[in-house]
């Protein structure tokens, strides 16, 4: 399984490698993977770890704090 959120969804980029300067700039290819981090979801009362990405980390914690 690719490693994507549990929440939005967001998967690996491509993209190319910063260009040095030169008469011959050589665009090697790369992956940007998203921030991922093991978090507790608590969804219907039980509890589970998901990798989800830092901006829905974030997010959620914001409303978990407001909710209180």
């Amino acid at each position: 399984m690719a490693r994507s959120c549990a929440i939005c969804g967001k998967v690996s980029m491509g993209g190319f490698n910063p260009q040095s300067s030169g008469m011959n700039r050589v665009r090697a290819h790369r992956r940007y993977q998203p921030n991922l981090q093991p978090t507790t979801l608590y969804l219907d009362g039980v509890a589970s770890k998901q990798l989800v990405c830092t901006r829905c980390r974030r997010t959620s914690l914001k409303a978990a704090k407001t909710a209180k």
